[in-house]
């Protein structure tokens, strides 16, 4: 039986579609939702206020027998409109979708809304840019199932605070090294990261110094992915 779903949502694309229609991937609480939004493109359509990009709308959604479902009723929440008059936030915010699009057609979660609401939100309030990627990279590589070791080592012992590593692509782990970046002070960040909602970093001191190598060690694990 078709039936309706009320639920918020952030538009990740947007495609044109006939001549006054779009295709929309959304992403909602559920999961990664595709709609046909009917004459969206046309002047006076209700629909285009509530589907910018780079906001969270309340949106009807009715679902019949086809994937795609037909966009009925859609109203902006809340706009993120600091990220668009900055072109480095609005490049970041940019990829995250590109990234989440990707990532919930392969492994579909519902943590992946939550993920890009705590992002955009950052981003907004132009919390560091570095920051905000090595969070954003850390846990979709966590939700999305990768293995992320910071309490053991490659030969599994217990990661010392006195010994400096580096990532090891092929074991998904730390090895130590003399001359590695990564220190105590550097995985203690990364563990606070994977465990935290973004906006309790922010008052982590010395951020400009220790985010760097774990954007580094973060742009590694994501090429695992």
């Amino acid at each position: 039986m078709p039936s309706d779903l009320r639920t918020r949502a952030i538009v990740l694309r947007r495609t044109n579609y006939g001549e006054s229609d779009r295709i929309l991937n959304l992403l909602t609480p559920e999961g990664k939702v595709a709609v046909l939004a009917k004459g969206v493109r046309k002047e006076k359509s209700r629909l285009a206020g509530g589907i910018e990009l780079f906001s969270i709308s309340d949106v009807v959604i009715h679902q019949g027998r086809s994937n795609l479902g037909i966009l009925t009723g859609a109203k902006m929440l809340q706009f993120f409109g600091n990220i668009i008059s900055d072109l480095a936030r609005l490049e970041l915010a940019a990829g995250f979708m590109k990234k989440l699009d990707r990532a919930s057609e392969q492994i579909p979660s519902p943590d992946h809304y939550d993920l890009l609401v705590q992002s955009l939100k950052s981003l907004n309030l132009a919390m560091s840019g570095d920051l905000v990627s090595t969070w954003f990279i850390l846990n979709l590589a966590r939700i999305n199932g990768e293995t992320i070791n910071f309490f053991r080592d490659t030969a599994g012992n217990e990661l010392s605070p006195d010994q400096t590593y580096i990532w090891d692509t092929i074991e998904s782990a730390l090895r130590p090294d003399p001359s590695g970046p990564i220190s105590a002070r550097e995985i203690k960040l990364a563990r606070f990261l994977l465990s935290n909602p973004l906006s309790h970093a922010e008052k982590i001191e010395n951020l400009p110094v220790i985010i760097p190598p774990i954007l580094d060690l973060a742009k590694k694990i994501e090429q695992n992915y």
